[in-house]
């Protein structure tokens, strides 16, 4: 169905991909991970023919039909969403104008060979575009998805980009493909259309590659993981889903650690057997013996020359062993976040009474909710169901539509925007910390290259910088200003996975309070003390994820204007 052979990529002296050789059969699913930046979307877009390769080739099977999803929706702006279903799907009401006018044409005609063809042609495209629609169950999806209020008729400029993400992601999954190209698929979606997907995955019957950083989706759904290594710029496949990966990669290292040590260890050793062998050679040059015994001149003369070749002899498989020997095992560059020591605050950090919160109507009522000093929340629930609204209300953002809502004593709020619009798009990653923080240029920009942005990077623009770029400034500033009380908005989606289990080191060593919004499950059941989930209309809380995953979820309502998809 697919295969990659010796696929190399580069970007002026930058290399990207080196050699890159697998291939896919109707049935597999793989995850495709790696460090943000290591070249996966570059991988995919030469897979689709979007980028060339500086070598290597892409084959894929000539009856093959590509579902792909990009990071990014592109579409005209004059665009509609039946538009974009139309151009994936097929226009079954056109296909059926189209067959009844050249049937007409034909009755007219019955001799005319190329209206014939046409008709033949136009036919088949009817039946295809059918099934297609059929098969798919295009509102079951949308539905699935969180897009059945939302008007067909809509221009796609007008959509959130959590809409626009999961439109671009139903467009490729109703596309009846073979093989699928998803680059994080998971973005922007709930944990019940996390569910609904992971269950998609399971029956469908095609090839799929899959980006992703959350880990419990790709526990989920693949079956084998494709590692693209950020240093060597290769790929090397591992058996089992990402969980099965995990190990073997730390049984890799383990075995990476002990041979390294264990030549380490031969070498001290024949440099120790060196040493102690031409001490020798000196002892026997020193020695004396009479002066008329030849014999003993001789004797000593060659056992001292014989010394000396066996200390070359060690030397030189010194030399052998240091140059076949393995590298030291390095750790990745990996975000090295860690929250300053919180200042102390009062016990009651938020205290919710009978709170109501919305835009035109309320989304979320009778909210009876207590967050303490310390705590960790992960406030869970459909997209478009009060999430956001909720932290905006409780930051003094957005003001209650009933009862009251208020922080603690000394209590110093940071809020991580899911869209992270609180960056100014003409600053850059410098210049947004001066304004945080009294610290040198210098002082800064070494606090800088702890969330990987080092050298000329504090320069660029936020404009030019890349989501996951964007999430890391935005984690710098808020450990920058020194907050004890964390109200995050999805601020994980765009990390890749190294980055998402320091983040998770790194909250549940922060001795403030937290309160997440979050949709990824590995993160929630490692980081929250408790679950806040919305459910009929109300906040609900449960001790952990499991039983807050049993209770039933309300269907998202359709969001009032200026409502964010969490």
């Amino acid at each position: 169905m697919l295969t990659v052979n010796r696929i190399s990529k580069q970007y002026a002296d930058q290399e990207i991909l080196r050699e890159i050789s697998f291939s896919l059969s109707a049935g597999e699913r793989v995850g495709l991970v790696g460090p943000n930046g290591c070249g996966k979307t570059t991988l995919l877009k030469i897979i689709m023919g979007q980028e060339s390769a500086d070598g290597g080739t892409v084959t894929v099977s000539a009856e093959t039909r590509i579902g792909y999803l990009a990071q990014g929706l592109s579409a005209a702006p004059e665009a509609t969403v039946q538009n974009l279903l139309d151009a994936a799907l097929g226009d079954p009401a056109g296909a059926q104008a189209e067959v009844e006018r050249l049937a007409t044409a034909l009755a007219e005609t019955p001799a005319a060979a190329k209206i014939q063809r046409a008709y033949e042609r136009a036919l088949a495209h009817l039946r295809q575009v059918s099934a297609r629609a059929e098969a798919g169950g295009v509102l079951a999806t949308l539905k699935s998805l969180g897009l059945a209020e939302v008007p067909l008729s809509w221009p796609v400029a007008q959509l959130s980009g959590g809409q626009k993400t999961r439109l671009a992601l139903a467009l490729a999954l109703l596309a009846r493909p073979h093989l699928l190209l998803l680059d994080e698929p998971t973005n922007h979606l709930d944990l019940d259309m996390l569910l609904w997907l992971e269950k998609w995955l399971s029956a469908f019957r095609g090839a799929a590659l899959i980006v992703s950083h959350d880990r419990a989706f790709l526990d989920a759904t693949v079956t084998t993981i494709l590692d693209l290594d950020a240093a060597t710029h290769r790929l090397t496949a591992y058996p089992g889903n990402y969980s099965d990966y995990v190990e073997a990669k730390l049984r890799e290292r383990e075995q990476q650690w002990q041979t390294y040590h264990d030549q380490q260890e031969e070498v001290a050793r024949l440099q120790g057997a060196a040493r102690h062998v031409r001490g020798l050679s000196k002892f026997k040059k020193g020695g004396k013996a009479d002066s008329g015994d030849k014999f003993a001149k001789g004797f000593f003369a060659n056992r001292g020359l014989e010394t000396m070749r066996r200390a070359k002899r060690i030397e030189r498989r010194i030399e052998q062993i240091q140059a076949e020997a393995a590298d030291k095992p390095k750790a990745g560059w990996q975000l090295k976040l860690a929250f300053d020591p919180a200042a102390a605050s009062g016990r009651d950090v938020l205290m919710m009474e009978d709170l109501a919160v919305g835009y035109s109507r309320p989304l979320l009522a009778h909210l009876n909710l207590m967050l303490r000093y310390g705590e960790r929340v992960a406030l869970i629930g459909p997209n478009g169901s009060g999430k956001t609204t909720l932290a905006r209300t409780a930051l003094g953002q957005l003001p209650p539509l009933a009862g009251r809502v208020r922080l603690g004593a000394s209590v110093v709020p940071g809020y991580f925007a899911q869209e992270q619009e609180l960056l100014q798009s003409d600053l850059n990653a410098l210049t947004t910390l001066q304004k945080v923080s009294p610290q040198s240029e210098t002082d800064l920009r070494n606090f800088l290259h702890y969330f990987l942005f080092s050298g000329d990077d504090v320069f660029t623009p936020v404009a030019k910088l890349s989501y996951g770029e964007r999430a890391r400034l935005a984690l710098a500033v808020l450990v920058a200003r020194g907050c004890n009380f964390l109200l995050l908005d999805e601020p994980i989606n765009h990390l890749d996975i190294p980055s998402r289990a320091r983040f998770e080191q790194a909250l549940k060593a922060f001795d403030g309070t937290s309160l997440v919004i979050a949709h990824d499950r590995y993160f929630i059941e490692r980081f929250a003390t408790r679950i806040w989930k919305v459910q009929d209309g109300t906040v609900r809380e449960y001790l952990d994820l499991e039983s807050a995953l049993r209770a039933p979820a309300q269907a998202a309502p359709l969001r009032d204007a200026g409502e964010a998809d969490a």
